[in-house]
């Protein structure tokens, strides 16, 4: 493990695996390095790129500031990026996948982006998303962890409640939800109230890829489709069998595809 400077002093940890161009995971809610998909999708990707596993702030080894705001999380990508060698692509999931794609509306030094189902369900503003991101503050704030976590799974992803229920029922896992809950809301800043910032990524001047699984939620089909359409050149992809948990044995090949074919278009230009 390595610690990177971000421009606030946080300590930002991650770890480097393969060779090849820089590649970047952004991980989504509640994951990190320790839990979560990107141990599996570097282990594929580590064959064709250089990837950097990092712990978002205020989850695993990384640190975090008393004041947060999704700005911080952008210099944290910049960080890595300049120990990257100053440019990088990212691969982000759900709300990763979200702020990959604000990284590079903003950012120097991101190459390309592959996004898999950011999450933007309230589109059309008929759900208050808005609403999600205050009450899972309050809930933090009111020191109830595992309440964050169940209502983030229960009213927010739709997980059934049942599910929840049994989730509880394995503390091993419990546990590492309910340790990073407090970042939970930095999720919801993230997605601006859930709804396209059309703004932003019509910014956007670099190769996207934005994915979805057809057996996911429709709402999450909508969102990547809507997404696509934002962003200039921008292609859309679904994967065959897969739901908002994409198995790395199938993410992983449709990203390579494309950053590769990427690359030797621009090597061909």
């Amino acid at each position: 493990m390595t610690t990177v400077k971000s421009q606030d002093g946080t300590a930002i940890a991650y770890e480097r695996t393969g060779s090849g161009p820089a590649l970047i995971l952004v991980d989504g809610a509640l994951c990190s390095r320790s839990f979560g998909p990107s141990a599996k999708l570097a282990a594929r990707l580590a064959r064709d790129f250089t990837v950097y596993r990092y712990d978002r702030r205020g989850r695993g080894s990384s640190g975090d500031s008393a004041t947060y705001a999704p700005e911080r999380e952008l210099e944290d990508i910049a960080a890595l990026i300049a120990a990257a060698g100053g440019s990088a692509s990212l691969l982000g999931l759900s709300s990763g996948g979200a702020l990959a794609l604000h990284a590079a509306a903003v950012l120097f030094g991101v190459d390309r982006v592959v996004a898999y189902e950011p999450p933007y369900v309230d589109d059309r503003g008929e759900r208050n998303g808005a609403a999600h991101e205050a009450q899972l503050v309050r809930l933090v704030a009111s020191g109830n962890r595992g309440g964050a976590v169940s209502y983030f799974m229960r009213d927010m992803v739709g997980a059934p409640a049942a599910m929840v229920g049994m989730m509880r029922l394995m503390p091993w896992i419990w546990r590492k939800l309910a340790a990073v809950a407090h970042t939970l809301p930095y999720d919801a800043a993230v997605m601006t109230e859930f709804r396209i910032p059309r703004g932003r990524f019509g910014a956007i001047r670099k190769p996207v890829l934005v994915m979805n699984g057809t057996r996911t939620d429709a709402r999450l089909k909508e969102a990547a489709r809507m997404i696509a359409q934002a962003i200039a050149g921008a292609e859309h992809r679904e994967l065959a069998g897969q739901t908002h948990n994409a198995s790395a044995s199938v993410l992983a090949p449709a990203a390579i595809a494309f950053l590769t074919a990427n690359t030797q278009l621009r090597n061909a230009g």
